[in-house]
């Protein structure tokens, strides 16, 4: 038997990277309800009493900004200096410019589209160069690594209970890591718990650690994957009183394989919260995750991985590789063929097949892109998968 032990973190809404990806979001979302042809790429930053939103938007919208940013806020749950933030009053701070035309003429029509103007998919290019990932393995339902998984579910529990009043006490800071351990690349069984969550000064550590394994942990881990030796740590340092904007900036970006796979796979280095969907470091990592996602639910491999990239103002990808790690019954340059066949991985195609032009992005911002399957995310929709198997069994 091969042991290893893998390990992955999530962090709540009030995390302060993740209140700074969800501003950022509700912006795009805000944008794209009045002119889903905006360009965009807004980042936020935060610290005490402040909240900073810059970058690039080219708009036909109207959009009120700032009412904008304190909603988002506030529907986390800042609403108090106390708690870390008061969103109803604190200084907002808007510095937007429109998107560089250099950038724009090679979005606004591909080298394709130069050369030849016959392809619908050829109008626009990618907008940036680089490398993006998708991932998908059979280890959950929800065909994500377990680690990551778990830590989401963890994650999203806690704020469960502190939005219904089921622990009143909470605040909206909080963390989660998970770690598994597998034998011959199966799971086996958890080996570790953290679990740290931001709550009012009053409540002693007893208690809200009792709490939370019985109303968080004990209610989203399989009992199956927890034994005798599996190590559980609540609120380790004892006390977690100031947190969210106060405790720690906050940054748009800053959270990206906790967005992703948990670290479980590569990575290319964009972010996603807060950009158009013209930036292939966003809709291409959806892409890559809806190719891989429909490769594992055909069954003709156990984990998949996609990796893409691109050149600024082209449109058809410069490289597309797949590896399925040994778990499929054809080479992974055959799988690439019938990724070719079945996907069309040009930026225009991407978000005309994923619905990528209308406002959804702020519940993206939160618990992962990916593996949210009551989020009605096209990229989650596993509606290629026969016809992937049918083009394989062919390949046999």
């Amino acid at each position: 038997m091969v042991k290893r032990l893998f390990t992955s973190e999530s962090v709540t809404e009030g995390h302060p990277d993740k209140v700074c990806d969800k501003i950022s979001d509700s912006v795009l979302d805000a944008l794209l309800a009045q002119d889903p042809m905006s360009r965009v790429a807004c980042e936020t930053c935060t610290n005490t009493g402040f909240i900073l939103v810059m970058g690039e938007i080219t708009s036909n919208a109207n959009v009120d900004y700032e009412s904008v940013v304190r909603k988002a806020a506030l529907e986390i749950g800042y609403d108090s200096e106390e708690k870390g933030l008061d969103a109803k009053n604190c200084e907002v701070i808007i510095r937007l410019d429109k998107q560089s035309s250099d950038i724009a003429m090679g979005v606004d029509s591909s080298l394709e589209n130069k050369e030849s103007g016959k392809d619908k998919f050829d109008l626009i290019g990618a907008g940036d160069q680089g490398m993006m990932f998708g991932y998908a393995c059979d280890e959950t339902p929800a065909l994500m690594p377990m680690p990551i998984y778990l830590a989401h579910k963890l994650t999203a529990k806690l704020t469960e209970v502190r939005k219904s009043g089921e622990l009143k006490y909470l605040r909206p800071d909080g963390k989660a890591q998970v770690s598994v351990e597998y034998v011959d690349d199966k799971v086996s069984r958890i080996e570790a718990i953290v679990l740290s969550a931001q709550h009012d000064a009053d409540v002693d550590t007893q208690t809200l650690r009792k709490d939370l394994k019985k109303h968080v942990i004990d209610a989203v881990i399989p009992k199956s994957l927890i034994d005798e030796e599996t190590k559980i740590y609540i609120n380790p340092t004892g006390r977690f009183v100031i947190g969210g904007p106060n405790g720690d900036s906050g940054l748009t970006g800053r959270k990206i394989i906790v967005d992703t796979y948990g670290g479980y796979c590569p990575h290319g280095g964009g972010a996603f919260s807060g950009k158009d969907s013209t930036k292939v470091d966003r809709s291409a990592c959806y892409m890559a995750r809806y190719v891989c996602k429909n490769i594992v639910a055909s069954g003709i491999a156990k984990r998949c991985q996609l990796d893409v990239a691109y050149a600024i103002g082209v449109a058809k990808p410069v490289s597309v590789n797949v590896n399925t790690f040994g778990t499929s019954k054809l080479n992974n340059v055959q799988i690439a063929e019938i990724v070719k066949k079945v996907f069309d991985l040009r930026p225009l195609a991407i978000i005309e097949q994923l619905e990528l032009r209308k406002p959804q992005f702020a519940k993206t911002s939160n618990y992962g892109h990916f593996g949210r399957e009551d989020q009605g995310f096209r990229w989650e929709i596993c509606d290629k998968s026969e016809e992937i198997a049918r083009i394989a069994a062919t390949m046999n």
